[in-house]
Order: structure tokens, then C-alpha cells, then sequence
């Protein structure tokens, strides 16, 4: 874990690369205490070594199904399952038996991922694998915070410049989403934890490679009456916050892999692009 010292920031986005119906502005400052971060996201390997020592089952194991982005499965396989597509988000497509050791369904397996990031985890998951570690979920304010790595109001961990010096320094989707992906940044699905440079607190991959779940319930009025020492979001609500992007994000539809953007999805989701990292108060 990186040890961060908090302090004033500001966060949220004004600009007009954004989405207002997420709630992205305004601009507003906010205070934090200092805390500990885990520089990656959880992986497969330490994921499982949760799972091995309290037997825990994950939502998706229990529904017995998940999601899986179409583009992960067999010509066949996407054409049969044409009809459990997601409507208007059809690269996306229920799958029975999708679970953390078999993210794309039956036949697929992570014994060469222990490295990568581990996803089909849901919120409840992510809060009962922390609990476990003795840490928590990052509140949405302590991820923004610590995505930025010092910088002040820049889109990227590094900079505004998406590629710098035609680098890639984050793994999302290169070509014509969905269906041509020409892999330029190396990545067709999830990249290792360590892949890409580390940002100013030597924090690994906080945008793109998979959307991270945080504590707080998603409102999109939040920033306009959130307080500004320590906020641990509204009160209730019907979604989770999810923050960084992932590799499925692309500028034509889903330019969320910035700092300042914000998304949700509901507590018991989980999809081949969702994993999360932890906090421990220091």
C-alpha cells in the first residue's frame, strides 16, 4: 500500500469533455485525512487466497450467472446467446457459470491471470474481501484524490494528453468499439495490475483496465451539498459508485477514463470489467 498524506484538492470537473448528467461538476474542494492505498487493483492470486481461507462464495456464484463483453466469446457462442444480450448495450451478454475463476463463463480460467486485476466481483464482494484484508473501499472522494497523483485538474493520472509522446499509458479500446479492437495499446481484455507506468504516488493503473468500485452511493447532485472534510457520500441510495474507466472505454461513447469522470451500477453487479482496490486508515 502507498501511504497518502491528504490535504486540500480540488475535485470534480467543469470541462466540456464531460458528461453533466454524471454529476461531474462543480468544481468544489475537499479536505482528507491521510490514508493507505493499495498501489494496484486486488488480483486473481490474492482474490483467491480470500476465497481459500473463508470459503466465501461471490454473488455472481450464487446467482450463477454474469456478464461477459460479447467480443470475449466464440463466433458460435456470441451468435446463441444473441437473444441474452443486454438491450442497448448489446456487446454485453449474460453468461451461466461467468465467475472470477472463469471470468468469460465455462471453459475460460485465470492460470495465467494470478497478476491481473480480478473482476466479476461485485460491490458486496469487494466489501467482504476488505473486510477480510482489514481495510475498506476507498470513498469516492480518497480514489479521486489518489488517481490524480498531485496533479491539479488534469484529465490522466500524467497530464491532459491522452498518448504523451505517442505513448500509451493506459489500457482502453484502440479502433471502432465494439467491434474492432486493434490492441495498439497491447490489451485486448485486462491488462496485469503493474502494466503502465505509475502515476505521482506510485499508484498502478487508475484509469482504464477495469472500473474500480468505491464506498459511496452515486448521486449525480452529490457535489453540489457534499461536505468538504472527508465525504463518504449520500445517506442511501440504489447504486455504487464505480470510478477509472476500463478497457472497453472508448472517446466515441464512454470517455470515462479520467480522473474526474464518474459512473455507478447497482451493489450485486459484476462484469468482466469491474474490480476494486482498498483503503486502510492510517
Amino acid at each position: 500500500m502507498q501511504r497518502l498524506e491528504g490535504g486540500e484538492f480540488l475535485m470534480g470537473n467543469e470541462g466540456d469533455y464531460g458528461f453533466p448528467a454524471d454529476g461531474e461538476g462543480p468544481v468544489h474542494a475537499v479536505v482528507l485525512t491521510p490514508f493507505y492505498l493499495d498501489a494496484t487493483c486486488v488480483t486473481n492470486e490474492q482474490f483467491n487466497a480470500f476465497v481459500n481461507a473463508t470459503g466465501y462464495k461471490t454473488e455472481a456464484e450464487r446467482f450463477g450467472w454474469s456478464f461477459v463483453f460479447v467480443g470475449h466469446l466464440s463466433p458460435s457462442a456470441a451468435r446463441e446467446r444473441a437473444r441474452s444480450r443486454v438491450v442497448g448495450s448489446e456487446w454485453w451478454c449474460r453468461i451461466d457459470g461467468a465467475t472470477w475463476r472463469h471470468p468469460e463463463g465455462p471453459g475460460s480460467n485465470i492460470k495465467k491471470r494470478w497478476g491481473h486485476p480480478v473482476v466479476q466481483v461485485s460491490w458486496s464482494d469487494a466489501m467482504a474481501y476488505a473486510a477480510w484484508a482489514g481495510k475498506r473501499l476507498p470513498t469516492e472522494a480518497e480514489w479521486e484524490f489518489a488517481a490524480r497523483g498531485g496533479l491539479v485538474q488534469k484529465r490522466f493520472p500524467w497530464g491532459d494528453d491522452l498518448e504523451p509522446e505517442g505513448r500509451h499509458r493506459m489500457n482502453v479500446w484502440q479502433g471502432v468499439f465494439p467491434n474492432v479492437n486493434t490492441e495498439a495499446d497491447g490489451h485486448y481484455g485486462p491488462a496485469p495490475v503493474k502494466s503502465y507506468r505509475a502515476n505521482g504516488y506510485g499508484l498502478y493503473n487508475m484509469t482504464g483496465n477495469v472500473w474500480e468500485w468505491c464506498w459511496d452511493w452515486f448521486d449525480p447532485g452529490w457535489y453540489r451539498t457534499s461536505p468538504r472534510d472527508d465525504p463518504t457520500g449520500p445517506d442511501r441510495g440504489e447504486r455504487r459508485v464505480m470510478r477509472g474507466g476500463s478497457y472497453l472505454c472508448h472517446a466515441s461513447y464512454c470517455n470515462r477514463y479520467r480522473t474526474d469522470a464518474r459512473s455507478s451500477n447497482t451493489p450485486d453487479s459484476a462484469t468482466t470489467n469491474l474490480g476494486f482496490r482498498c483503503v486502510r486508515d492510517v
